[in-house]
């Protein structure tokens, strides 16, 4: 692929009224150019200066002194770039990085594209594709989870992973290939069956990095939940609790919320995108209806679904409705309004739950008691819904966690090509039908690392990236 030899430059950090602004700069002719412009006590050249060392001066463009500076040398090909890179610190005003960027490129650097100081790291070989991934992600992380799982995939834990597995295949595929130019040297005689092991281990390995992408997916993106419940509930209450503001309009009145609201918010180092919805219940209102069935629409479609009961008022057709909805959802039970006088009792819910739903022979929904009014419970909440997804806590330490979409659909790629070689081995295929199958799937997990690639689909990859990174 081609590597772009032209120095580029661009501003790293947020163009705003700041302490600090940061100017990248990376090529060959980086060095040279911030020479031009850096003004040094008794003259020094950065030039001639060692690499990983952080020198005071002045950015200046002929005569005129336009910042104070401190001006982070560091040469390729043991930089982030791999190439030479000049990183100037002036104070964070928008007109002075400006201004200090239009002087570099009047000196030679031209405006770096979104992402390319990490597309160059990737070109020139000091990270693979899924770790470019991960920079990107680790600015885009909005939890603790998120963030954890982004830092150990910039660390190369999904780039080991699939460097293994790739070896292994290419091995058997290099095995068999050699095998069927040289019969009379190499035989492939029973060699299907250990094969069959090989892969069928890659198989189990191939599955468990899938099946992660599920707890992947909520890591990176939230848990989309949905409040449901009756009319005067107590949803929005309960939302408001959560949030930790009047977000939401609360009034005796039912059916005050008609239409969706949506929140994003953090609990305990998990992101939730949280959904209030409008009361369930029959009614002739056509336009309460319409928000009644967007309401159960978006349940069907969440990840978690919190359903509210008003434990003051004893439950009606309408909660049995509901009840049918939490039997394939990760649901949770909230008692609300445990302030007043309870008539509605965890045994109640249960009876009923189990009534409806005959097939059922155990009731395992978590039921808690809350007032929202008074937040009280509201941390048991919290903590019910990050044992519900991540068992109490997640391992970074051996644990990976697909959250990359693209790579689920390259691992998905690799397992079905993967499994097509267990079927030509059990039935008794030519031993090049074997190959084709390996490559395929070793093609595909290449697509993880960017390995096999094409050139326009890494410049997408890396457009999608912020200026400056």
């Amino acid at each position: 692929m081609f590597i772009e030899k032209q120095t580029i430059a661009a501003i790293s950090t947020a163009v705003s009224e700041s302490g600090i602004g940061i100017i990248r700069m990376s090529g060959e002719q980086a060095i040279e150019i911030a020479d031009k412009v850096y003004r040094g006590k008794h003259y020094k050249r950065l030039a001639d200066q060692k690499t990983y060392t952080i020198h005071y001066g002045y950015i200046a463009d002929h005569d005129e002194i336009i910042d104070e500076v401190l001006v982070m040398l560091m040469r390729g090909p043991k930089s982030y770039t791999g190439e030479d890179t000049i990183e100037i610190n002036c104070h964070g005003g928008v007109y002075v990085v400006n201004r200090i960027l239009e002087i570099l490129i009047k000196y030679g650097a031209r405006p770096a594209e979104p992402g390319e100081f990490t597309k160059r790291a990737f070109l020139n070989g000091r990270i693979d594709l899924s770790q470019a991934e991960a920079v990107i992600d680790i600015i885009q992380s909005e939890n603790e989870y998120a963030l954890k799982s982004s830092v150990h995939q910039l660390r190369g834990n999904v780039k080991e992973k699939i460097s293994n597995i790739r070896k292994k295949i290419l091995y058997h595929t290099a095995f068999i290939e050699t095998a069927l130019d040289d019969p009379e040297h190499i035989s492939v005689d029973g060699y299907g069956d250990k094969l069959r092991g090989v892969i069928l281990d890659l198989v189990c390995e191939i599955k468990e990095l899938i099946d992660s992408s599920s707890n992947g997916r909520v890591i990176k993106e939230g848990i989309n939940t949905v409040i449901i419940g009756k009319p005067n509930a107590g949803k929005s209450s309960l939302l408001n609790a959560l949030i930790g503001e009047d977000r939401a309009i609360v009034t005796d009145i039912a059916g005050t919320t008609r239409d969706i609201i949506k929140e994003h918010i953090r609990l305990q180092g998990i992101s939730l995108n949280i959904m209030d919805t409008a009361g369930i219940r029959d009614t002739e209102d056509v336009i309460e209806k319409i928000g009644v069935d967007k309401a159960i629409r978006s349940a069907k479609e969440s990840d978690l679904i919190i359903y509210v009961i008003d434990s003051s008022v004893l439950l009606d057709d309408n909660d049995i409705s509901i009840l049918k909805l939490l039997k394939e959802k990760k649901s949770i039970i909230i008692l609300n309004k445990s302030d007043l006088d309870m008539n509605v009792s965890i045994s109640d819910i249960e009876d009923r739950f189990l009534k409806e739903n005959d097939s059922l022979d155990k009731f395992n929904i978590p039921v808690i008691e809350v007032s929202a009014k008074n937040g009280y419970g509201i941390n048991i909440l919290e903590n019910k819904i990050k044992e519900m997804f991540y068992q109490g806590n997640l391992s970074f330490n051996t644990q990976i966690y697909i959250t990359n979409i693209r790579h689920k659909n390259a691992l998905d790629e690799a397992y079905k090509s993967l499994k097509k070689v267990i079927e030509s081995i059990d039935n008794n295929m030519p031993e090049d039908f074997y190959s084709i199958d390996l490559m395929d799937a070793y093609e595909a997990l290449g697509n993880i690392t960017g390995e096999t690639m094409g050139e326009d689909l890494i410049h997408e990859i890396f457009s999608k990236f912020c200026m400056g990174k």
